[in-house]
């Protein structure tokens, strides 16, 4: 084996000859050493270079007021509320900032699976690894929509060199519609799934391809995706930022998704008085993006959780 670099022969003595021998055979491991030191220092400056789940201590997150300071729109959810999270989490960050700069102003939100054209998920064309999953119909979109995009977003950022890794059965069971262009009803596949009524990040991460995990409420931080059942009917997909409590005492939650109150992609601050259930998932195993089974069935007969905050 080659050394790193070649050290001058000056023709030493017996013992300048160990010594000249020790310093080439030790020269190789000397510079992986200093190598893996810059990384870890590297990584320490940049939370998002550290490729694993985010992790919790079990409290409740709750949110500063200066945290909000930001408003409905704007690309800086890595920055404000990066900070208080590494690992997957800090990716999804930056990839919601990656779906929210397509739409500075939000976009629009808009659902109708019989208008003509049909509802939009997205208003751009989202790709995987530089594949098409979906042509938009309109430049508006909606909730499970939003938050699906910054899922593939992330899933870019994190494996942009596995492109090639991905078989075309799992990318068929990732696209947002039929070869034909038509719309991929609830159910059917990823999508399918985590656009379904109820809780689909739970359907879609967890029992389908098993990428993620459940959290209870208390243990959500930034980056976790979390699906919300009204009390008043009807559900929400969105993606967790943190709890909040104002001066009088009030506690809200606060999100990003698309909905009609951000026209479309926005953070939004919500009173939990309005909330029945919810259901908390984190991304934990990315990788299994390669070796899920598309033919995977889910049980979409499970419980939400109380908020007990």
């Amino acid at each position: 084996m080659h050394s790193f670099f070649r050290v001058p022969l000056i023709r030493p003595n017996r013992g300048g000859l160990n010594m000249l021998n020790a310093v080439q055979k030790s020269t190789p491991w000397l510079l992986l050493l200093l190598v893996l030191g810059c990384s870890h220092a590297s990584d320490e400056s940049n939370p998002g270079a550290r490729l694993q789940p985010t992790r919790d201590n079990g409290q409740w997150f709750v949110l500063k007021k200066s945290d909000l300071a930001a408003g409905t729109h704007h690309t800086r959810h890595a920055e404000i509320f990066g900070k208080y999270v590494t690992g997957y989490n800090y990716t999804i960050l930056q990839a919601i900032d990656k779906v929210q700069a397509t739409a500075p102003d939000g976009g629009g939100y808009f659902t109708g699976i019989k208008a003509v054209p049909t509802e939009s998920p997205v208003g751009y064309t989202l790709k995987l690894f530089d594949k098409p999953l979906l042509d938009p119909p309109r430049t508006t979109s909606y909730c499970s929509g939003a938050t699906y995009a910054a899922f593939i977003e992330n899933l870019n950022m994190l494996f942009r060199n596995r492109q090639h890794s991905l078989s075309p059965d799992r990318y068929e069971a990732l696209r947002m519609q039929e070869k034909d262009g038509g719309r991929r009803e609830d159910t059917v596949k990823f999508w399918g799934k985590w656009n379904d009524d109820g809780y689909g990040n739970h359907y879609a991460l967890v029992q389908y391809a098993r990428m993620g995990d459940v959290l209870k409420p208390h243990q959500a931080r930034p980056g976790d995706f979390v699906n919300i059942s009204w009390k008043h009917s009807g559900g929400h997909s969105t993606i967790f930022l943190g709890w909040y409590k104002d001066e009088a005492g009030k506690k809200y939650i606060v999100y990003w998704s698309s909905q009609t109150r951000t026209n479309g992609f926005g953070d939004e601050v919500i009173p939990i008085e309005r909330i029945k259930e919810i259901k908390v998932v984190r991304l934990t195993h990315p990788e299994r993006l390669f070796s899920f089974d598309p033919a995977t069935p889910v049980n979409r007969n499970i419980p939400g959780d109380v908020i007990d905050w």
